[in-house]
């Protein structure tokens, strides 16, 4: 069946098209704005070579995603207008699986063809891009144990919550969207609990970090942030790129430290320091149960809306399929619902911005040396080649983090206290 030209068909055109312009053209002004020189006072950690090198970084790697972003919205055009979710639908109900399996037979196909399609993407993207410009450490074993092992987690997790909330929509009434809500933020909370013992472990190898000064100059700085420190680790990142990163696990008073190794190798103690002072401020400010709430909040409101449009007849003959069924009207959602996801999504993203705001002042204030973290993440910035100029609006749709050179200015105005 061939997709119906009523008022959803044409809504959903305008919500793909529109999104996607909305990006191309902030991606554009992205590129438009970058500068030939690096920002003032940050000559003392990027020379010109480094510089032109995070400007040819910048440029190659959005060309990529214009390109990949372009080529995923063609194919998907092309499926919808030639009727391939009719298609898919009628094949799926000729198996009589039953609602519940028919359901995660059509979304597994779905997530499947979308991982077949991204895949090539993804093996430029790691060992043509990346390594041109010397990031990639990934072999292609541990590329494909990767892989396989995202796929396992998968069936593992993705595929039972995805049957809990089509048997929770086939069989719960008005009240399905509440039960599917509370079961999956459940859900949701208990896999952030577990990611670090069970889930982090199939793709990193965490080591207890070594007695010597750095461990010495942590574990102080968390007895005088009062932070409940309980286990301190190096994590292998460096088998996959050279990009570094840093974060804490742990609920209640079990926390861990975990420090990409990449990380330790390119950075002073003090600047490591203050990195994690940056970590235990989004503990100590509660930015993680703010953030949490919000986005238990926001799967509500998207569990409500999908409750108005479920089994809509006209927006399922928009999409080429005659019979409404729960499992489709999941994929249609999932368009149709892209404005408040991303006005969502913006709100949480502001709220992020103004937490690591927070956090960077907790750090300067708890270690009393702001030119630390300055130095750490002009450090981190410099080693990931990361864009020190974009574009108002790119930042606005896309970042969580604020410009470096924001941060930079407001830890530079802000005068050492007491921890």
């Amino acid at each position: 069946m061939l997709p119906e030209l009523n008022a959803w068909f044409f809504a959903s055109l305008a919500i793909v098209a529109g999104f996607f312009l909305l990006e191309l053209v902030s991606t554009f002004l992205n590129l438009r704005h970058l500068q030939p020189e690096p920002p003032e006072g940050f000559d003392d950690v990027y020379d010109p070579v480094e510089y032109g090198r995070s400007q040819s970084y910048t440029r190659e790697s959005t060309r990529f995603e214009i390109v990949q972003s372009t080529l995923f919205l063609l194919v998907f055009l092309g499926f919808w207008f030639a009727g391939g979710f009719g298609w898919m639908d009628h094949a799926i109900r000729s198996l009589s699986l039953g609602p519940v399996a028919s359901g995660i037979l059509a979304l597994s196909i779905l997530f499947l063809a979308s991982h077949l399609l991204s895949l090539p993407f993804s093996v430029y993207d790691t060992f043509v891009l990346e390594a041109k410009f010397g990031f990639n450490r990934t072999s292609p074993q541990t590329f494909i144990s990767d892989l396989l092992k995202g796929l396992l987690l998968f069936a593992l997790l993705g595929l039972p919550m995805l049957a809990a909330i089509l048997w929770f929509f086939e069989t719960g009434g008005r009240w399905a969207w509440l039960q599917a809500w509370i079961t999956v933020a459940s859900l949701s909370v208990l896999l952030s609990w577990l990611a670090p013992r069970l889930i982090l472990p199939l793709f990193l190898r965490f080591s207890p970090l070594e007695a010597g000064p750095l461990r010495e100059a942590i574990e102080d700085m968390a007895r005088r942030c009062r932070f409940p420190l309980r286990e301190l680790f190096v994590v292998d990142g460096s088998r996959r790129s050279s990009k570094a990163n840093a974060f804490f696990t742990g609920f209640g008073r079990n926390k861990k430290i975990a420090l990409y190794d990449t990380l330790i190798e390119n950075h002073e103690t003090d600047e490591l320091v203050a990195v994690l002072a940056h970590e235990i401020g989004h503990f100590k400010r509660r930015h993680i149960l703010q953030q949490m709430t919000l986005g238990v909040l926001q799967m509500g409101i998207l569990f409500f809306l999908l409750a108005l449009v479920l089994r809509n007849p006209g927006l399922s003959r928009a999409f080429g399929v005659a019979e409404p069924s729960v499992y489709f009207s999941l994929v249609f959602f999932s368009i149709l619902c892209k404005p408040v996801n991303h006005l969502l999504g913006m709100a949480a993203s502001i709220l992020s911005r103004r937490h690591e705001f927070e956090a960077d002042a907790y750090a300067a204030e708890s270690t009393g040396n702001p030119e630390s973290l300055t130095r750490a993440l002009k450090k981190l910035s410099r080693n990931n080649l990361s864009n020190l100029t974009p574009h108002p609006l790119f930042v606005f749709l896309n970042y969580s983090h604020p410009p470096l050179t924001d941060r930079v200015e407001a830890l530079q105005s802000s005068s050492p206290g007491p921890a």
